[in-house]
């Protein structure tokens, strides 16, 4: 019944991407207001469809009310912490890609190791942000699961 299939279930998410008309739906998960604005300000101006979440409970929340594509994920955020969202999310969808904002490169290691799709290091270059966006939202599934497998997430250097 297509009740039981979940609203995150990798496939569900294929077929409502290609019926949208944005690039795709994303959870921006920083507890910093003025990162959280301005970076959602520049993926909706990509056509993507930005859902903004100021701390762990409430990214959570947002992921299970609806089709999430990607997750941007600030480690250091409040109420449950970044750890504690990458967990829950991954237990739910383990296919769907997040990227790790960290302004802590010695998290790289933790995160490699847990599968996240990117790491992205603060400050950060929006094009090849952009960039890793659009990678991981059309990276084939025998890809992605070969990434996540061999824990090599796609790295982005501060600033580069």
């Amino acid at each position: 019944m297509a009740s039981d299939v979940p609203k995150n279930d990798p496939a569900r998410l294929a077929v409502r991407r290609i019926a949208s008309s944005s690039k795709g739906r994303l959870l921006l998960v920083d507890d910093d207001a003025s990162i959280r604005e301005s970076l959602g300000h520049a993926l909706r101006s990509e056509d993507y469809e930005v859902i903004l979440a100021a701390d762990g409970q409430d990214a959570i929340d947002k992921f299970l009310k609806g089709y999430i594509d990607l997750v941007l994920l600030d480690l250091n955020v409040p109420v449950k912490g970044g750890w504690d969202v990458f967990e829950r999310i991954t237990a739910l969808n383990p296919l769907l890609p997040i990227i790790i904002i960290t302004a802590r490169s010695e998290q790289y290691e933790l995160a490699a190791t847990a599968g996240a799709s990117a790491l992205m290091e603060k400050p950060f270059s929006l094009p090849q942000l952009l960039g890793t966006i659009t990678k991981l939202l059309n990276e084939p599934v025998a890809q992605r699961l070969h990434r996540i497998a061999s824990h090599q997430p796609i790295l982005l250097a501060a600033g580069s």
